[in-house]
């Protein structure tokens, strides 16, 4: 049984995606609607090491209808989910959500936007 992950970030880089779970992904564009992006400055050294990057985005909920992050959608094992849910930090939290396409997958989002 096999899960959909929606990224817009860095599981996206092959890297990563080798650090993870030990081969490319394969997936298909989509958008996340009624969020936006934010910047997440990252303290985890492993998470930095494996990105390559100290800032990374997190998506927030905004409320607003013109909101979108593009991502993409990839078929991932249940172990490969868990090892995603170890790598993304503290920060993130994993969210179904709907897709612009009509598909349901897991997406790691922050705290909603206050406005």
């Amino acid at each position: 049984m096999g899960a959909n992950i929606f990224s817009y970030g860095t599981l996206r880089q092959t890297e990563v995606q080798l650090a993870n779970y030990g081969r490319l992904l394969t997936g298909t564009s989509d958008a996340l609607l009624g969020y936006r992006l934010e910047p997440l400055e990252i303290s985890d050294p492993h998470v930095v090491e494996i990105s390559g990057k100290a800032v990374h985005t997190i998506a927030c909920a905004s409320g607003g209808s013109e909101d979108r992050v593009d991502g993409t959608v990839f078929e991932i094992s249940e172990e490969e989910l868990a090892a995603t849910d170890a790598y993304e930090v503290d920060a993130y939290a994993r969210v179904e959500a709907l897709l612009e396409s009509g598909r349901t997958a897991w997406v790691y989002v922050g705290a909603p936007i206050k406005q």
